[in-house]
């Protein structure tokens, strides 16, 4: 227990940190936007470059792994669409974006900085595999789910285009694109480069949880929590229930291993179901909401289950 405390309270104190320097006025609540854009924008792909570039990523490459955190994230997405719409009654629109919120997880402000501090850094190359796909998987599934759903939806094409250009403006995607054509064409780094993304690797942890634990002063509790508590429960507990069965009890992946799909299938909501609601304009408060108590509620869950994966 000792052991997950350590793993646990430097990651959320820094978190507390942000949010108290935002709310006691220490740091300007702006700023924090544009550091959750360095965060994204540079520092993260620097990182996703480095790390593919230095690891086994060709050997870390488990379908036995990748394949049940997605199909975990799917089946949420279905469960959270099928509550919202039979127990709430919200329209179709709002239902996916219900079901949107309870599917995409923080891969990286906060699944990479616990990933590391869990597992260290032979757990990247499996996490990276993992965070290679979900934009482009998740982000097309919920867009052609709303767009067939709500009664305004655009066409399929014009959808999956959408959906594309979105994935392919993504940095993240770039560092990760650029690291597997580096990896697989055997690129070396000189040493001035080596320090370079090593430098920039390393600002990724304390800023991400500095920015997202400021960002938290956004979002306040709406009329809309009840939805978002389900929302928050179905992400924290339920795709990694799925996540462990299908790997432990079902594909019999070796627990050292499977351990990080499950773990990283456990972190809280993204940002980016807030910016998926937006767009949309539905379900944007249920949206919110699942960020604040996801993102809260995490400190227990995933003491949780790092306490479960280490039986």
């Amino acid at each position: 227990m000792l052991s997950i405390i350590s793993v646990i309270l430097p990651i959320f104190a820094l978190m507390a940190f942000g949010f108290s320097a935002v709310r006691l006025r220490l740091f300007p609540a702006d700023g924090i936007k544009s550091l959750i854009a360095f965060v994204n924008n540079f520092a993260t792909p620097c990182l996703l470059f480095h790390s593919l570039l230095t690891s086994d990523f060709a050997s870390a490459f488990n379908i036995a792994i990748i394949g049940p955190f997605y199909i975990g994230a799917a089946i949420c997405f279905g469960l959270g669409i099928v509550i919202a719409r039979r127990f709430f009654g919200n329209a179709p629109g709002e239902s996916v974006a219900v079901g949107f919120s309870g599917t995409f997880t923080n891969t990286v402000l906060v699944g990479l900085p616990i990933m590391t501090r869990a597992y260290g850094q032979q757990s990247l190359a499996v996490t990276l595999s993992i965070i290679g796909l979900h934009g482009a998987i998740l982000l097309t599934l919920g867009m052609v789910t709303m767009e067939l759903m709500r009664r305004d939806g655009a066409s399929l094409g014009q959808t999956l285009v959408t959906a594309g250009k979105r994935v392919a403006s993504n940095p993240l995607i770039w560092g990760i694109a650029a690291g597997m054509v580096g990896y697989f064409s055997g690129l070396k780094l000189v040493e001035p480069a080596e320090a370079f993304f090593v430098m920039m690797s390393q600002a990724v942890v304390p800023a991400a949880l500095f920015g997202i634990g400021g960002a938290l002063n956004e979002f306040k509790l709406s009329e809309n929590w009840r939805q978002a508590l389900v929302a928050s429960l179905i992400k924290l507990i339920v795709h990694p229930a799925i996540a462990y069965v299908l790997m432990i009890w079902v594909l019999h992946v070796p627990m050292e291993i499977a351990r990080y799909g499950i773990l990283l299938s456990a972190m809280p909501a993204g940002v980016n179901v807030y910016v998926f609601a937006t767009y949309y304009n539905r379900g944007v408060s249920v949206a919110a909401n699942t960020i604040l108590i996801a993102t809260v509620a995490s400190a227990l869950t995933i003491s949780g289950w790092l306490y479960i994966l280490s039986l």
